[in-house]
């Protein structure tokens, strides 16, 4: 909105308020509109005015809230909300410029649908903003995503369709706790009751899912990312166990939560966890730690480390004092 935004533009905010929340005070709406409580009862006069049925409840639940049935005006954008929405989705898609893309498409008709003082920088910033292509970015079928959240917002466990990295299928009966967005891939953290047992899918690899009648509770107070992370660096082919000097607390900030868990050891500390690929674990986790380290357990990954190490060394040959560099 603009500094100094006009009564109508208040009374417009405040309808869009009403309209995301069934029931709001008159503070809650002088907080969210920034104006005091008295001008917040004149926005709302405005808005009965126009036509538009703003019922009141009193008591201590009580507040405003649209009538039944009341049919709204089109969606209204501030100029920073229709940047902010442009920005998020070149951010996490950056085909949303091309047109032919799902996002893209519909992101055109959102832009082009606001008036022309809001969506004129909106669609500048489509037009001419780039976004290089994220190659470990994975889109899944909007078909399976809107299933799975209808499952996790009703609690029904689900009969899934899984196709894993090495190209093996199996059905899957699972209670989808939550989908997590995750460095550009999208991932169902579960229950799988195939294996008991806590559970991370990619939701690209869903081949189809179909809710049931049973129904589950999901762990209380718990955090999805958080288990997602915790989740991620357990359970893969290659154990790993890397030991450190230094104490925990100097350590755990360079430690990334799928690399495994890290537990005091002596005077330092222990990282145990797993991985399906060594190379990757040595080549991008551990050569980015700053701190001296040793790999006491998993044969794979202390061959990938070693193979790095060699690689390293012959890249860099041996000068000694009056030896002539090499050329070219």
């Amino acid at each position: 909105m603009p500094n100094d935004p006009s009564p109508t533009a208040r009374a417009l905010r405040a309808l869009e308020i009403l309209r995301t929340r069934p029931t709001t005070t008159a503070d809650e709406l002088a907080d969210r509109l920034g104006v005091t409580e008295r001008a917040a009862r004149r926005y709302v006069g405005i808005l009965r005015e126009a036509g538009i049925p703003v019922e009141s409840a009193r008591g201590p639940h009580g507040g405003y809230r649209l009538g039944r049935g009341t049919r709204l005006p089109p969606v209204h954008f501030t100029q920073a909300e229709a940047l902010g929405l442009v920005m998020a989705a070149l951010s996490g898609r950056p085909a949303v410029t091309d047109a032919d893309d799902l996002v893209g498409a519909a992101l055109g008709k959102v832009v082009k649908a606001l008036p022309e003082s809001v969506g004129r920088q909106a669609a500048l910033l489509r037009e001419y903003a780039s976004a290089a292509p994220d190659p470990y970015a994975a889109h899944p079928d909007p078909a399976v995503t809107s299933s799975l959240v209808e499952a996790v917002a009703h609690r029904r466990r689900v009969l899934l369709t899984y196709r894993s990295e090495s190209g093996n299928t199996w059905e899957e009966e699972a209670d989808p706790w939550s989908l997590v967005v995750r460095h550009g891939r999208w991932y169902l953290l579960c229950h799988s009751h195939r294996v008991d047992a806590v559970r991370t899918y990619r939701v690209d690899r869903i081949g189809g899912v179909r809710s049931t009648a049973q129904g589950f509770d999901p762990p209380v107070g718990f955090d999805p990312v958080a288990v997602l992370e915790e989740n991620l660096g357990t359970g893969w082919q290659f154990a790993t166990r890397v030991v450190f000097d230094a104490p925990p607390a100097e350590v755990a900030p360079w430690i990334r939560p799928p690399m495994g868990r890290l537990e005091p050891l002596g005077d330092g500390c222990v990282l145990i966890g797993s991985t399906r690929n060594p190379d990757m674990y040595a080549q991008e986790w551990l050569a980015r730690v700053p701190l001296a380290f040793r790999i006491d357990g998993g044969a794979e990954l202390r061959s990938a480390a070693a193979a790095l190490a060699a690689r390293f060394t012959a890249a860099v040959p041996d000068h000694r004092p009056g030896s002539r560099p090499p050329t070219g």
